[in-house]
């Protein structure tokens, strides 16, 4: 691969006749794509910002992506379809990368609309791929969540047929609706949204005698939040009878709300609780970098969960539940797992284990820098993008 060049800088050399002459560096890409996101999410929107640090670790790879938002729920479905036609008409892309999750398509979840703006984007004659961010339909026993569900996966599939390339943050097989026959699956499993994660690794940790530091990175809305902070709760009040006392660092999405409930649900034990609450994703690594564990409390831990995954980019040991997505690569990582029908009295044991043996906690930390350098680094993900991408050669389906 060679160097490609920004329109970076102005280069004034003298020629032989005493003529300055400038010359401009420019940045050639091979490819260009576009990524189609839809609805905004707040105050966090992690699809964007997978988008964004895709897109800084393309360009390295000669790739140039750009973001378009379909405004669908500002503006309307027409009016939002004709601005995205008026955005891609005429321009020159080998590749649209359309974001899927239900409920960037819909607001509550029927994801048909997706099918459409496929449709759409393959009449502009590039082919397309489909990023399946959330790679099943919804749990939930009431009729409208079977609904729900039959419709999503519906609406997956048409997906997969419609696109050249269908590309899944979990291994294939744990998508239990995909067909056995499906040619066009790639996995790729997601990395942190955070801006060089490898920092942390630098990052002074505690000294000896002071508090061990437990990191909270995000935690679910309601009604999921509550019962994750009891969890915590339990988890850290049970190890702090082993451990003596702690610090709870808590920061990322609901952790205000969260941080709350855990300090009044940790009140009179050994834990101290300090909120953080949404900060820079710069400040996420220097916070991260000099916390102890993280301890995940939002369900199973898998390949598809950046949250999770920004603990074993800082470089930290990992506490998580292990669920039927649990699968390689993010069980090489350094992750201390725990059945998730023994959470949360076992993650207590789990944490007390990992701040008390200071030699398995460092070969936790160790296994967590490996496996961002195998497998979540941005730059090892945009590699799979720019092979898989550049694989399809031959003209797109019609």
């Amino acid at each position: 691969m060679g160097i490609w060049w920004k329109i970076c800088a102005l280069l004034t050399s003298r020629g032989v006749a005493g003529i300055n002459v400038t010359l401009v560096r420019v940045k050639l890409y091979l490819m260009e794509c576009m990524a189609i996101l839809g609805r905004r999410e707040e105050p966090t929107d992690g699809v964007r910002d997978y988008c964004s640090y895709l897109r800084d670790a393309l360009a390295n790879e000669g790739v140039n992506l750009t973001l378009t938002q379909v405004r669908w729920a500002e503006i309307g479905r027409d009016a939002s379809r004709r601005e995205l036609l008026e955005t891609i008409t005429d321009k020159k892309i080998t590749f649209f990368l359309l974001q899927y999750t239900a409920l960037s398509w819909s607001r509550r979840g029927f994801a048909l609309p997706a099918v459409s703006i496929l449709k759409l984007l393959r009449k502009n004659g590039a082919r397309c791929a489909v990023v399946f961010h959330d790679p099943d339909g919804y749990a939930g026993n009431q009729a409208v969540d079977r609904l729900r569900r039959g419709i999503q996966r519906y609406a997956m599939k048409r997906l997969v047929r419609l696109s050249d390339l269908a590309i899944f943050t979990l291994p294939r097989d744990k998508i239990s609706w995909l067909p056995t026959v499906t040619q066009n699956f790639i996995f790729i499993p997601v990395g942190a949204n955070l801006p060089a994660p490898e920092r942390a690794w630098e990052e002074k940790r505690r000294l000896t005698g002071s508090k061990p530091v437990v990191a909270i990175f995000s935690l679910s809305d309601n009604p999921t939040l509550a019962k994750e902070v009891n969890q915590i709760a339990q988890a850290v009040r049970n190890a702090a009878k082993q451990v003596g006392a702690l610090e709870v660092v808590i920061l990322g999405r609901n952790s205000e709300s969260g941080g709350e409930a855990l300090r009044v649900a940790l009140a009179g034990s050994l834990a101290e609780v300090r909120i953080v609450g949404l900060i820079s994703a710069d400040e996420v690594v220097r916070v991260l970098g000099a916390s102890d564990v993280m301890l995940f409390a939002r369900g199973p831990i898998s390949s598809r969960r950046g949250s999770a995954i920004a603990g074993v980019a800082c470089g930290l040991p990992v506490i998580a539940a292990e669920g039927s997505e649990t699968t390689p690569p993010i069980t090489e990582a350094g992750v201390d797992l725990v059945p998730e029908e023994l959470v949360p009295e076992e993650f207590g044991v789990a944490l007390a284990r990992v701040l008390t043996d200071p030699l398995y906690r460092a070969s936790l930390a160790e296994r967590s820098r490996n496996a961002q350098r195998r497998y979540f680094s941005w730059s090892v993900i945009a590699r799979q993008y720019t092979q898989a991408l550049r694989a399809l050669e031959a003209p797109s389906r019609k």
